[in-house]
């Protein structure tokens, strides 16, 4: 299996810019981007679309909680048709984009502590799954959570996401702040490489979690997150080149 690395990008609100998109578009395979209840305007999804575009990468959208003050990392109580037409609406919205610029919704990928929700509660999941089907995408998040179970019941196909600039707790959730800091770009690596050989990641008090990896995720918004990318990057394209010449001497 090919494993892609996707970032989180177009959080940005007219001239206030934030993240380091136009540098990770060299160093991914999809984008994620904002579709304005978190993040992001009219203007700057255009822009952020044509710009993946042209990298010849795809896009999907990051649907968030409208709650661009707490950038979408706050949770709130929502009835599961709200979380239907919150995540519609925002699809909606930058489908007409892709479409302006002759793309193709890819995923959907909810955001901050909308992901984190729908990972915990089926109902919450299945709402999202009820815009997926109607625009025929797969869903990324978490292997062996809602965001899986709920999916596969659904029919809808499902991305195993594996973060490397985030810590995880026991119970196999994210540790999510809302001001995000650099990671390590070793510490990137050697996160990617235990979770890709092992298959697990480890949590903040010491144990190991059970992971399954087809995407890579790396924040746009995190200070460094050019030298993450392109450490994991690079330990991707050394272990296809280490795949490719064992599969040669067999």
């Amino acid at each position: 299996m090919t494993i892609s690395i996707n970032s989180d990008i177009g959080e940005s609100f007219g001239i206030h810019s934030f993240g380091n998109d136009e540098r990770l578009l060299p160093l991914i395979d999809t984008a994620n981007v904002a579709c304005g209840f978190h993040a992001g305007d009219p203007v700057g999804i255009h822009d952020v679309v044509a710009k993946a575009g042209a990298a010849g990468i795809s896009v999907g959208a990051h649907p968030g909680l409208p709650d661009p003050v707490g950038f979408g990392r706050r949770e709130m109580k929502l009835f599961p048709e709200e979380v239907r037409d919150i995540v519609l609406y925002q699809v909606g919205a930058l489908s007409a984009f892709l479409d302006a610029e002759g793309l193709v919704l890819d995923h959907i990928k909810p955001h901050g502590s909308l992901y984190g929700m729908v990972a915990r509660d089926d109902q919450l999941m299945d709402a999202v799954c009820d815009v997926a089907v109607q625009y025929g995408v797969p869903v990324y998040g978490m292997a062996g959570s809602a965001h899986e179970q709920v999916a596969q019941r659904r029919g809808v196909g499902f991305v195993s996401e594996f973060y490397v600039d985030l810590g995880y707790r026991a119970d196999g959730s994210l540790i999510i702040a809302r001001r995000p800091s650099a990671t390590p770009p070793e510490l990137a690596v050697t996160r990617a490489r235990l979770a890709l050989t092992e298959g697990v990641a480890e949590a903040d008090t010491g144990e190991r979690v059970p992971v399954r990896v087809e995407s890579i995720c790396v924040h746009s918004d995190t200070p460094n997150a050019v030298d993450v990318a392109t450490a994991v990057r690079a330990e991707l394209d050394s272990t296809t080149s280490d795949a490719t010449s064992s599969e040669r001497v067999r």
